[in-house]
């Protein structure tokens, strides 16, 4: 099977929904359902894709065990959130879709380069897509939402694309594995480090690291809920599924100058995102500030350096993808329902519907790392990649703002099941499509769980031949 065949086919359904979207306007409705099919047979198709690496035009482009994983994880959310968003406004508009689809590609793109300028074009190609989705709903803040990112979006891809060109003018290539036989050999130059330090400020403000975080709580609250979760949850796994390729492969030998930084940058993040979400009154702002507690956590993978470290983000990643996919697919029920995202209108949300209140309560406790659910098979590798490392106090300062996300997760739990609806009870109607896609974030986090060793197994041969 052709190696390409997964970046091939996504582009594929990406001209053929713009083409259904000029030429057959009756089938907008239907879009959603042809979307997501044709996602699933991309899905299937990926499964049989060989694993073993492969890089082409001279290590430019890289298919691996690592960048195929990846792969798969971002057409399993975009197939989640194309679902959701079957029964909302926005699906009446057929380029929501090939937008959808575009940003996956760039995704893809990402994923396997193995070449600096190949990462920037897969890095704009999202970035891009995301300006144009985060605009649909027809509203100012999604506008002003929209307007925020293009702009901030700018300023980091200047700095990266900075970053990138002082590397290149220090090693003269721009293919990563080069990069890092360049610098193995030599000094490590102030501008080097220069480099580095830009490159980690254009991937922060990609994954929402302190003090590169300032966007999500205005773009999470301002742009449609599905949007939202696609962009909190694949958007953010492929800037750390980059940053791990690019510094654990090209600047894996310099790696005493950044980790250092990236220590830091993990305990600000950690630290901000757990105690600003706590005051939060609107979901989507306190899941934005939970999403950039969550890159503090993921953070600690890196820090690890090792296999067990690439291990625990990949098994993380899946777990956090799950979990965000069911919290944000039940926030668009409810705020179609009541037609707002403040917390306090989740009262009695137990009653008004039982499932949609159970399916938040497993999410949200998966999130903050509650046993037996899979969020705490995911944190407890990544404390435990650390302590490996000998970073025990690094590891007890994670575990306890771990328990500090606790109180705001159960503070949305009390509000769902233990404070009265002032208002006349009426019962919440959940789509067959919503209630599956719901269902299957569920199973995946109770499951996975329960029993997590084959998935483990699975992360733990990806990182090692990653390596």
């Amino acid at each position: 099977m052709d190696k390409y065949v997964i970046e091939i086919l996504t582009a594929v359904l990406f001209l053929i929904l713009l083409l259904i979207n000029l030429l057959f306007p009756k089938f907008k409705e239907k879009l959603s359902s042809f979307t997501a099919i044709g996602l699933l047979i991309i899905l299937v198709i990926s499964l049989f894709v060989g694993s073993n690496e492969q890089a082409s035009f001279g290590g430019a482009y890289i298919l691996d065990s690592f960048s195929i994983f990846f792969k798969q994880l971002f057409l399993i959310a975009a197939i989640l959130i194309v679902v959701l968003s079957k029964n909302q406004l926005i699906y009446k508009k057929g380029e929501f879709y090939a937008l959808i689809i575009s940003a996956l590609l760039g995704m893809m793109i990402m994923v396997s380069s193995g070449e600096l300028i190949t990462i920037y074009i897969g890095l704009e190609l999202m970035t891009i897509s995301f300006c144009i989705l985060i605009a649909f709903d027809d509203n100012e803040k999604s506008k002003e939402a929209s307007l925020k990112y293009i702009i901030l979006g700018a300023i980091s891809s200047a700095v990266f694309l900075y970053g990138l060109s002082l590397i290149y003018g220090v090693t003269q290539t721009t293919i990563i594995k080069e990069i890092g036989e360049v610098l193995s050999r030599g000094q490590v130059t102030p501008l080097e480090i220069l480099g580095i330090i830009f490159l980690i400020a254009g991937f922060a403000f990609k994954i929402a690291i302190v003090p590169f975080h300032m966007w999500a709580p205005d773009i999470y609250e301002g742009a449609p809920t599905s949007i939202t979760a696609f962009l909190a949850v694949a958007s953010k796994t492929a800037g750390l599924a980059v940053f791990l390729r690019l510094f654990m492969n090209g600047l894996s030998s310099v790696s005493n100058y950044w980790i250092e930084l990236v220590i830091v940058l993990s305990i600000i993040t950690l630290l901000l995102g757990n105690l600003v979400a706590i005051p939060q009154t609107n979901i989507k702002r306190m899941l934005a500030y939970s999403s950039i507690a969550q890159a503090g956590y993921f953070l600690l993978g890196i820090i690890a350096d090792s296999n067990i470290g690439v291990a625990a983000i990949l098994l993380y990643s899946v777990f956090y993808l799950f979990a965000n996919i069911g919290v944000f697919g039940v926030v668009i029920v409810v705020s179609k329902s009541t037609n707002s995202t403040e917390i306090k209108d989740y009262a009695h949300l137990s009653g008004k519907s039982p499932f949609l209140a159970a399916v938040m309560l497993i999410c949200l406790l998966s999130l903050a790392g509650i046993p037996p659910l899979a969020g705490f098979v995911g944190k407890f590798y990544l404390f435990l990649s650390i302590i490996e490392k000998g970073q025990l106090w690094l590891a007890f300062f994670s575990i306890g703002m771990s328990v500090v996300s606790v109180y705001y997760y159960l503070k949305v739990v009390k509000v769902m099941y233990f404070e009265e609806e002032t208002k006349s009870l009426q019962s919440i109607k959940v789509s067959v499509s919503t209630k599956l896609a719901l269902s299957v974030s569920v199973i995946v986090l109770v499951i996975f769980g329960i029993y997590p060793t084959q998935l483990i197994n699975l992360v733990l041969a990806i990182s090692k031949s990653f390596f």
